[in-house]
Protein backbone atom coordinates (compact mmCIF):
# COMPACT_ATOMS: atom_id res chain seq x y z
CA UNK A 1 0.00 0.00 0.00
CA UNK A 2 2.74 2.21 0.79
CA UNK A 3 5.34 1.33 -1.66
CA UNK A 4 5.48 5.22 -3.43
CA UNK A 5 5.62 6.75 -0.38
CA UNK A 6 8.72 7.65 1.94
CA UNK A 7 8.42 5.78 5.01
CA UNK A 8 11.18 7.76 6.58
CA UNK A 9 9.20 11.00 5.88
CA UNK A 10 5.82 9.43 6.94
CA UNK A 11 7.71 8.18 10.06
CA UNK A 12 8.84 11.60 10.72
CA UNK A 13 5.64 13.58 9.88
CA UNK A 14 3.81 11.28 12.49
CA UNK A 15 6.41 11.78 15.36
CA UNK A 16 6.69 14.99 14.91
CA UNK A 17 3.20 15.70 14.91
CA UNK A 18 0.69 13.94 17.25
CA UNK A 19 -2.03 15.17 15.95
CA UNK A 20 -3.45 13.57 12.80
CA UNK A 21 -4.35 10.26 14.88
CA UNK A 22 -3.52 12.17 18.11
CA UNK A 23 -1.05 10.03 17.89
CA UNK A 24 0.84 10.10 20.82
CA UNK A 25 -2.43 8.82 22.72
CA UNK A 26 -3.84 6.56 19.84
CA UNK A 27 -0.75 4.81 18.35
CA UNK A 28 0.26 2.53 21.60
CA UNK A 29 -3.61 2.01 21.94
CA UNK A 30 -4.11 1.18 18.60
CA UNK A 31 -1.58 -0.43 16.67
CA UNK A 32 -2.77 -4.38 17.60
CA UNK A 33 -6.34 -3.73 16.25
CA UNK A 34 -6.07 -0.81 14.00
CA UNK A 35 -4.28 -1.04 10.33
CA UNK A 36 -2.85 2.10 10.35
CA UNK A 37 -2.69 3.80 6.74
CA UNK A 38 -1.20 6.79 5.49
CA UNK A 39 -2.97 9.38 7.44
CA UNK A 40 -0.72 12.11 7.10
CA UNK A 41 -1.88 11.82 3.47
CA UNK A 42 -5.33 10.05 3.42
CA UNK A 43 -5.91 9.62 -0.58
CA UNK A 44 -9.59 8.71 -0.90
CA UNK A 45 -9.22 7.52 -4.03
CA UNK A 46 -5.60 5.04 -3.74
CA UNK A 47 -6.70 4.03 0.05
CA UNK A 48 -10.44 4.16 -0.21
CA UNK A 49 -12.61 5.64 2.07
CA UNK A 50 -14.45 2.21 3.45
CA UNK A 51 -11.08 0.88 3.99
CA UNK A 52 -10.20 3.06 6.82
CA UNK A 53 -13.60 3.05 8.45
CA UNK A 54 -14.90 6.76 6.70
CA UNK A 55 -17.25 7.51 4.81
CA UNK A 56 -18.09 11.02 2.95
CA UNK A 57 -18.90 12.45 5.70
CA UNK A 58 -17.12 11.89 8.71
CA UNK A 59 -13.74 13.61 9.61
CA UNK A 60 -10.58 13.11 10.56
CA UNK A 61 -11.20 14.40 14.32
CA UNK A 62 -14.19 11.75 13.73
CA UNK A 63 -11.69 8.74 12.86
CA UNK A 64 -9.63 9.64 15.56
CA UNK A 65 -12.14 9.49 18.35
CA UNK A 66 -13.26 6.22 16.83
CA UNK A 67 -9.85 5.14 17.35
CA UNK A 68 -10.37 6.22 21.07
CA UNK A 69 -13.95 4.55 21.75
CA UNK A 70 -15.30 7.95 22.02
CA UNK A 71 -18.43 9.39 21.05
CA UNK A 72 -18.09 10.03 17.16
CA UNK A 73 -19.59 14.00 16.24
CA UNK A 74 -18.60 14.92 13.07
CA UNK A 75 -17.96 18.56 12.02
CA UNK A 76 -21.33 19.19 10.21
CA UNK A 77 -21.22 20.43 6.79
CA UNK A 78 -22.14 23.63 4.93
CA UNK A 79 -20.89 25.90 2.06
CA UNK A 80 -20.20 29.02 1.94
CA UNK A 81 -22.67 30.63 0.11
CA UNK A 82 -24.95 29.41 3.39
CA UNK A 83 -22.90 30.21 6.18
CA UNK A 84 -24.10 33.52 6.76
CA UNK A 85 -27.80 32.53 7.01
CA UNK A 86 -26.77 29.17 8.65
CA UNK A 87 -25.03 30.84 11.53
CA UNK A 88 -25.77 34.58 12.15
CA UNK A 89 -29.63 33.65 13.66
CA UNK A 90 -27.46 32.68 16.65
CA UNK A 91 -23.65 33.10 18.04
CA UNK A 92 -22.09 31.87 21.24
CA UNK A 93 -20.80 34.18 24.06
CA UNK A 94 -17.27 34.00 22.62
CA UNK A 95 -14.39 36.37 21.35
CA UNK A 96 -11.15 36.74 19.24
CA UNK A 97 -8.26 37.36 21.76
CA UNK A 98 -5.03 37.99 20.30
CA UNK A 99 -1.46 38.80 22.39
CA UNK A 100 0.43 41.40 20.63
CA UNK A 101 2.64 44.08 20.72
CA UNK A 102 2.39 47.57 18.63
CA UNK A 103 5.62 46.16 16.93
CA UNK A 104 3.14 43.37 15.66
CA UNK A 105 1.36 45.53 13.55
CA UNK A 106 1.68 44.14 10.34
CA UNK A 107 1.22 40.33 11.55
CA UNK A 108 -1.64 41.42 13.26
CA UNK A 109 -3.44 42.80 10.55
CA UNK A 110 -2.87 40.12 8.39
CA UNK A 111 -4.15 37.91 10.95
CA UNK A 112 -7.51 39.89 11.64
CA UNK A 113 -7.91 40.57 7.74
CA UNK A 114 -7.64 36.59 7.19
CA UNK A 115 -9.65 35.40 9.72
CA UNK A 116 -12.32 37.88 8.93
CA UNK A 117 -12.59 36.97 5.38
CA UNK A 118 -13.14 33.03 5.77
CA UNK A 119 -15.05 33.49 9.33
CA UNK A 120 -15.99 36.26 10.83
CA UNK A 121 -17.26 38.53 8.77
CA UNK A 122 -20.21 36.31 8.44
CA UNK A 123 -20.62 35.99 12.44
CA UNK A 124 -18.98 39.47 14.22
CA UNK A 125 -17.33 37.81 17.04
CA UNK A 126 -16.28 40.56 18.79
CA UNK A 127 -11.83 41.46 18.94
CA UNK A 128 -9.63 41.84 22.16
CA UNK A 129 -6.22 42.73 21.87
CA UNK A 130 -3.92 42.81 24.37
CA UNK A 131 -0.75 44.33 25.08
CA UNK A 132 1.28 44.34 28.65
CA UNK A 133 2.24 48.26 26.84
CA UNK A 134 0.12 50.85 25.80
CA UNK A 135 -1.17 50.64 22.06
CA UNK A 136 -0.30 53.34 20.58
CA UNK A 137 -3.23 55.93 18.33
CA UNK A 138 -1.73 54.38 15.25
CA UNK A 139 -2.02 50.45 16.03
CA UNK A 140 -5.75 51.38 17.07
CA UNK A 141 -6.46 53.07 13.84
CA UNK A 142 -5.06 50.85 11.28
CA UNK A 143 -6.29 47.53 13.68
CA UNK A 144 -9.89 49.34 13.81
CA UNK A 145 -9.68 49.76 9.58
CA UNK A 146 -8.68 46.02 9.55
CA UNK A 147 -11.76 44.81 11.12
CA UNK A 148 -14.07 47.10 9.46
CA UNK A 149 -17.85 47.05 11.51
CA UNK A 150 -16.06 44.30 13.78
CA UNK A 151 -15.57 45.32 17.43
CA UNK A 152 -12.61 45.21 18.55
CA UNK A 153 -11.38 46.32 22.45
CA UNK A 154 -7.68 47.09 23.20
CA UNK A 155 -6.26 46.43 26.89
CA UNK A 156 -3.55 46.18 29.17
CA UNK A 157 -2.28 43.06 30.91
CA UNK A 158 -1.96 44.27 34.70
CA UNK A 159 1.34 44.50 35.81
CA UNK A 160 0.53 41.19 38.42
CA UNK A 161 -0.55 39.12 35.50
CA UNK A 162 2.73 39.83 33.41
CA UNK A 163 5.63 40.32 35.54
CA UNK A 164 7.89 38.00 37.24
CA UNK A 165 6.65 37.43 40.69
CA UNK A 166 8.75 38.29 43.51
CA UNK A 167 8.78 35.38 45.15
CA UNK A 168 11.08 33.99 42.48
CA UNK A 169 14.95 33.88 42.87
CA UNK A 170 15.93 35.61 40.31
CA UNK A 171 19.76 34.99 40.81
CA UNK A 172 18.69 31.46 40.11
CA UNK A 173 16.15 32.39 37.21
CA UNK A 174 18.69 33.96 35.42
CA UNK A 175 21.71 31.47 35.91
CA UNK A 176 19.34 28.69 33.87
CA UNK A 177 18.09 31.89 31.49
CA UNK A 178 21.75 32.04 30.84
CA UNK A 179 22.28 27.88 30.30
CA UNK A 180 19.33 27.56 28.62
CA UNK A 181 20.40 30.29 25.98
CA UNK A 182 21.70 30.43 22.70
CA UNK A 183 25.02 28.08 22.95
CA UNK A 184 21.76 25.40 24.09
CA UNK A 185 19.94 25.92 21.12
CA UNK A 186 16.66 26.31 22.96
CA UNK A 187 14.26 28.79 21.30
CA UNK A 188 13.48 31.91 24.24
CA UNK A 189 15.89 29.76 26.23
CA UNK A 190 17.00 33.00 28.01
CA UNK A 191 13.95 35.08 26.88
CA UNK A 192 12.38 36.43 30.21
CA UNK A 193 9.45 38.16 28.25
CA UNK A 194 8.56 34.88 26.77
CA UNK A 195 8.65 33.08 30.54
CA UNK A 196 6.02 36.18 31.30
CA UNK A 197 3.82 35.48 28.22
CA UNK A 198 3.93 31.92 29.04
CA UNK A 199 3.04 32.15 32.81
CA UNK A 200 0.19 34.48 31.48
CA UNK A 201 -1.13 32.39 29.14
CA UNK A 202 -1.18 29.11 31.72
CA UNK A 203 -2.75 31.48 34.37
CA UNK A 204 -4.23 34.87 33.69
CA UNK A 205 -5.09 35.65 30.84
CA UNK A 206 -9.23 34.12 31.26
CA UNK A 207 -9.01 36.82 34.33
CA UNK A 208 -8.34 39.69 32.60
CA UNK A 209 -11.51 42.15 33.23
CA UNK A 210 -12.05 42.36 29.45
CA UNK A 211 -13.06 38.30 28.85
CA UNK A 212 -15.19 37.74 32.21
CA UNK A 213 -18.46 38.96 30.21
CA UNK A 214 -17.31 35.48 27.65
CA UNK A 215 -16.98 31.74 27.59
CA UNK A 216 -15.84 30.74 24.76
CA UNK A 217 -12.46 32.12 23.08
CA UNK A 218 -10.21 31.75 19.81
CA UNK A 219 -6.86 32.13 20.16
CA UNK A 220 -5.12 34.67 17.56
CA UNK A 221 -1.41 35.12 16.89
CA UNK A 222 0.12 37.86 15.02
CA UNK A 223 1.37 36.75 11.40
CA UNK A 224 -0.33 33.06 11.12
CA UNK A 225 -2.63 32.04 7.96
CA UNK A 226 -6.37 30.43 8.01
CA UNK A 227 -6.27 29.02 4.72
CA UNK A 228 -9.97 27.70 4.63
CA UNK A 229 -13.29 28.93 4.80
CA UNK A 230 -14.82 28.20 8.16
CA UNK A 231 -18.16 27.99 7.38
CA UNK A 232 -19.57 25.93 10.54
CA UNK A 233 -19.37 28.08 13.61
CA UNK A 234 -16.76 25.96 16.11
CA UNK A 235 -18.28 28.42 18.96
CA UNK A 236 -21.28 26.99 18.75
CA UNK A 237 -20.09 23.43 17.94
CA UNK A 238 -18.34 23.21 21.20
CA UNK A 239 -21.37 24.54 22.57
CA UNK A 240 -23.68 21.84 21.48
CA UNK A 241 -21.51 18.73 21.64
CA UNK A 242 -19.93 19.84 25.27
CA UNK A 243 -16.53 20.61 23.90
CA UNK A 244 -14.28 22.32 26.38
CA UNK A 245 -11.14 22.65 24.05
CA UNK A 246 -10.38 22.47 20.28
CA UNK A 247 -6.90 22.36 18.54
CA UNK A 248 -5.45 21.76 14.76
CA UNK A 249 -1.92 21.24 15.77
CA UNK A 250 0.08 19.10 18.13
CA UNK A 251 3.74 18.38 18.42
CA UNK A 252 6.17 17.07 20.85
CA UNK A 253 7.82 19.81 23.27
CA UNK A 254 11.39 20.22 23.87
CA UNK A 255 12.34 18.05 27.09
CA UNK A 256 15.03 20.38 28.17
CA UNK A 257 12.39 23.46 28.81
CA UNK A 258 10.23 21.03 31.31
CA UNK A 259 12.46 18.61 32.89
CA UNK A 260 10.77 18.59 36.25
CA UNK A 261 6.85 19.81 35.22
CA UNK A 262 5.43 16.06 35.48
CA UNK A 263 7.28 15.87 38.49
CA UNK A 264 5.38 18.29 39.54
CA UNK A 265 1.88 17.07 38.10
CA UNK A 266 2.14 13.36 39.34
CA UNK A 267 2.61 15.21 42.65
CA UNK A 268 -0.58 17.38 42.18
CA UNK A 269 -2.47 14.17 41.01
CA UNK A 270 -1.69 12.57 44.27
CA UNK A 271 -2.30 15.33 46.44
CA UNK A 272 -5.80 15.93 44.55
CA UNK A 273 -6.91 12.70 43.21
CA UNK A 274 -10.74 14.66 43.56
CA UNK A 275 -9.72 16.81 40.47
CA UNK A 276 -8.88 13.97 37.94
CA UNK A 277 -11.26 12.74 35.56
CA UNK A 278 -12.09 9.05 35.54
CA UNK A 279 -12.52 9.50 31.75
CA UNK A 280 -9.18 11.28 31.21
CA UNK A 281 -6.82 11.13 28.28
CA UNK A 282 -4.00 10.33 30.35
CA UNK A 283 -3.05 7.81 27.29
CA UNK A 284 -2.39 11.08 25.49
CA UNK A 285 0.20 12.42 27.65
CA UNK A 286 1.97 9.28 28.95
CA UNK A 287 2.78 6.53 27.42
CA UNK A 288 3.39 4.26 30.51
CA UNK A 289 0.73 4.94 32.89
CA UNK A 290 1.51 8.33 33.65
CA UNK A 291 5.23 7.32 35.26
CA UNK A 292 7.09 9.88 32.15
CA UNK A 293 5.71 12.34 30.52
CA UNK A 294 5.65 11.87 26.52
CA UNK A 295 6.12 15.27 25.45
CA UNK A 296 2.78 15.44 23.27
CA UNK A 297 0.91 18.50 23.37
CA UNK A 298 -1.59 20.97 21.80
CA UNK A 299 0.27 23.73 19.96
CA UNK A 300 -1.61 26.85 21.83
CA UNK A 301 -1.07 29.34 19.34
CA UNK A 302 -4.47 27.91 17.92
CA UNK A 303 -6.90 26.87 20.38
CA UNK A 304 -10.38 27.31 20.99
CA UNK A 305 -11.18 27.19 24.24
CA UNK A 306 -14.01 27.18 26.91
CA UNK A 307 -12.79 29.66 29.36
CA UNK A 308 -15.18 28.44 32.51
CA UNK A 309 -12.62 25.29 32.33
CA UNK A 310 -9.89 27.58 32.98
CA UNK A 311 -12.20 29.47 35.80
CA UNK A 312 -13.13 26.07 37.45
CA UNK A 313 -11.50 25.21 41.22
CA UNK A 314 -9.60 22.47 39.36
CA UNK A 315 -7.40 24.01 36.74
CA UNK A 316 -6.83 26.80 39.59
CA UNK A 317 -5.53 24.34 42.01
CA UNK A 318 -3.44 22.99 38.63
CA UNK A 319 -2.47 26.10 38.37
CA UNK A 320 -1.02 27.81 41.25
CA UNK A 321 0.67 24.42 42.58
CA UNK A 322 2.72 24.19 39.17
CA UNK A 323 2.87 28.46 39.50
CA UNK A 324 3.94 27.33 43.24
CA UNK A 325 7.23 25.11 41.88
CA UNK A 326 8.58 28.15 40.12
CA UNK A 327 9.40 26.03 36.62
CA UNK A 328 7.66 29.07 34.66
CA UNK A 329 11.11 31.00 35.38
CA UNK A 330 13.53 28.25 36.56
CA UNK A 331 12.60 26.45 33.89
CA UNK A 332 10.89 27.40 31.03
CA UNK A 333 7.45 25.84 31.12
CA UNK A 334 5.21 26.52 28.09
CA UNK A 335 1.95 27.44 27.92
CA UNK A 336 1.37 24.52 25.32
CA UNK A 337 2.35 21.78 27.83
CA UNK A 338 0.11 23.05 31.02
CA UNK A 339 -3.07 23.52 28.87
CA UNK A 340 -2.70 19.94 27.47
CA UNK A 341 -1.85 18.11 30.90
CA UNK A 342 -4.53 20.09 31.78
CA UNK A 343 -7.35 19.04 29.85
CA UNK A 344 -5.76 15.68 29.55
CA UNK A 345 -6.28 15.24 32.84
CA UNK A 346 -9.29 17.40 34.15
CA UNK A 347 -11.56 16.91 31.83
CA UNK A 348 -13.40 13.92 29.93
CA UNK A 349 -11.11 13.17 26.91
CA UNK A 350 -14.12 13.00 24.63
CA UNK A 351 -14.00 17.21 25.28
CA UNK A 352 -11.08 17.98 23.34
CA UNK A 353 -12.10 18.29 19.79
CA UNK A 354 -9.86 17.85 17.03
CA UNK A 355 -10.69 21.19 14.51
CA UNK A 356 -9.58 19.09 11.21
CA UNK A 357 -11.91 21.18 8.74
CA UNK A 358 -9.80 24.33 9.63
CA UNK A 359 -6.77 25.44 7.60
CA UNK A 360 -4.28 27.07 9.48
CA UNK A 361 -0.36 28.03 8.89
CA UNK A 362 2.13 28.85 12.07
CA UNK A 363 5.68 29.11 10.28
CA UNK A 364 7.11 26.18 9.51
CA UNK A 365 4.15 24.13 10.30
CA UNK A 366 0.91 23.72 8.49
CA UNK A 367 -2.40 21.78 8.95
CA UNK A 368 -4.25 21.72 5.67
CA UNK A 369 -7.74 19.65 5.91
CA UNK A 370 -7.58 16.04 3.88
CA UNK A 371 -10.95 16.81 2.72
CA UNK A 372 -10.54 20.80 1.36
CA UNK A 373 -13.22 21.33 -1.62
CA UNK A 374 -12.97 24.46 -2.96
CA UNK A 375 -12.98 26.94 -0.18
CA UNK A 376 -9.06 26.22 0.64
CA UNK A 377 -5.96 27.50 -0.35
CA UNK A 378 -3.04 25.49 1.38
CA UNK A 379 -1.93 22.65 0.04
CA UNK A 380 -1.82 18.97 1.43
CA UNK A 381 1.75 18.61 0.70
CA UNK A 382 2.58 21.23 3.25
CA UNK A 383 0.59 19.80 6.23
CA UNK A 384 3.17 19.84 9.39
CA UNK A 385 5.49 21.69 7.56
CA UNK A 386 8.83 20.47 5.12
CA UNK A 387 10.37 17.62 7.14
CA UNK A 388 13.06 19.68 9.08
CA UNK A 389 16.39 18.38 10.98
CA UNK A 390 15.43 15.54 13.64
CA UNK A 391 16.27 16.51 17.06
CA UNK A 392 17.91 13.92 18.91
CA UNK A 393 15.36 13.10 21.45
CA UNK A 394 12.99 12.01 18.33
CA UNK A 395 15.46 9.77 17.26
CA UNK A 396 13.68 7.00 19.19
CA UNK A 397 10.65 7.14 17.94
CA UNK A 398 11.34 7.90 14.79
CA UNK A 399 13.47 4.70 14.40
CA UNK A 400 10.30 2.84 16.27
CA UNK A 401 7.89 4.10 13.45
CA UNK A 402 10.03 3.33 10.19
CA UNK A 403 10.39 0.02 11.45
CA UNK A 404 7.12 -0.27 12.45
CA UNK A 405 6.15 0.91 8.65
CA UNK A 406 8.68 -1.90 7.34
CA UNK A 407 6.90 -4.48 8.98
CA UNK A 408 3.32 -3.88 8.28
CA UNK A 409 3.30 -2.65 4.82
Amino acid sequence: MLAHVNIRRLAFAIVASCTLLSLCYFWTQNLAQTKLVDIHRVDAHRVGLAEVGLDNSTSLSGFSTTLATTTVVPEPTATPSNAATTNSLRRANATLVMLCRNEDLAGVISSIWQLETVFNRNHGYPWILLNDEPFTDHFKKQVREATDRTPVTFGMVPHEHWNQPSWIDEERAEINRVLMGADAGIPYGDSLSYRNMCRFNSGFFFKHELLQKYRYYWRVEPGVDFTCDVVVDPFTFMEDHDKLYGFTLSIFEIPTTIPTLWSAVKDFMAEYPEYISPDNALKFVSDDGGENYNMCHYWSNFEIADMDFFRSDAYTKFFEYLDSKGGFYYERWGDAPVHTIAISLLARKEQVHFFENIGYRHKPLEHCPIFTGSGCTCDQSDTIGEIMDVPSFLDERLNQMVDYFRLHF
